[in-house]
């Protein structure tokens, strides 16, 4: 058993550099889950990206898998508990974007404080207001994280040229003080922070993390950035602290409004993100924080790394 089943386009190093390692590469990016079904339990691996959930149902009929392999950061769309009842190892590659959303996430924070997007537009409308645009420095500033892994230590790092104070709380590490950020709890993040930036995986713990009751704990309004999940922010609630002013303005790379692929908004378009779109504080960007032009080898590299150390031999 040495083949390996990719239902999603993915960049050409990672079947190139599996066949070199002994695999036997099969794309069936066309079928659909059901006919997929049918064929799962022939091989040993499977890569994918986004382009449906592997859940327990689709893993029962995978009797020979040993590895998922999931380009990208976040392992979301797979039940990662049943696999590994089922002695599947379940691999992705965060550390080939880190860079990329580090860098994202900074531009928009740099964006918000300096009213580029908003100013960028006034002067192509004919409107010159220099007082209106004038905009804050970041140094002096206490930037919070929360979650301190590839990403969020990515953002750190690249913040501290800038003299600002940078704080961070993960629930699930300690003693990770790098240079780059003070660990700290999260009541000193609400205390402290004049911009939080989310950078934690989407799940049952973290979903709709980010309400109307998580944004009143801050005691500064706040710049909020979020390039994790679209579903770690309730969109209601931030819209209301939007409209109070606790939070003074967003950049969302991410919307709770994505469908399962991350490719396009699904159903009908909410009353609160008509308001994010016409808001003047608001940047929006389309899940590319991650997507760099760099990114895709990056990904493909660091994933096919990781499943040969696992299966040195095939």
């Amino acid at each position: 058993m040495n083949k390996i089943l990719f239902v999603d386009t993915v960049h050409p190093f990672i079947p190139e550099a599996l066949s070199r390692h002994g695999f036997i590469c099969d794309f069936h990016i066309e079928e659909n889950r059901e006919e997929l079904e049918k064929i799962v339990g022939g091989y040993f691996g499977i890569i994918i990206r986004n382009r449906f959930k592997i859940d327990r149902n689709f893993l029962q009929k995978a009797v020979n898998l040993r590895f998922i392999g999931r380009v990208g950061s976040g392992l979301e769309n797979i039940d990662v508990d049943f696999a590994g009842l089922s002695n599947i190892l379940c691999l992705n590659s965060p550390e080939g974007n880190r860079d990329a959303v580090g860098e994202h996430t900074l531009g928009m924070l740099l964006s918000l404080l300096n009213h580029l997007n908003r100013a960028d537009r006034q002067v192509r409308e004919g409107k010159w207001d220099r007082e209106g645009n004038r905009g804050q420095e970041l140094k002096g500033k206490t930037v919070g994280i929360i979650g301190y892994g590839n990403m969020g230590s990515a953002f750190a790092q690249r913040l501290k040229g800038f003299e600002a104070r940078v704080i961070s709380y993960d629930k699930y590490k300690k003693n990770y003080s790098d240079g780059n950020t003070e660990e700290t709890t999260l009541e000193e993040i609400f205390k402290d922070a004049d911009v939080l930036s989310l950078h934690v995986p989407l799940t049952d713990e973290t979903r709709f993390m980010a309400d109307e009751q998580f944004f009143s704990k801050f005691e500064k309004n706040i710049w909020f950035i979020n390039t994790s999940r679209g579903s770690v922010v309730k969109t209601a609630g931030l819209v209301k602290a939007l409209q109070s002013g606790k939070v003074t303005g967003a950049a969302l790379d991410v919307l709770e409004y994505e469908d399962a692929t991350f490719e396009k908004l699904s159903g009908s378009e909410p009353e609160e993100l008509r308001f994010l779109k016409q808001a003047s504080n608001v940047i929006l960007t389309p899940h590319i924080a991650g997507s760099s032009m760099e990114s895709p080898l990056r990904l493909a590299t660091v994933l096919v790394e990781k499943i040969m150390k696992a299966f040195p031999e095939i």
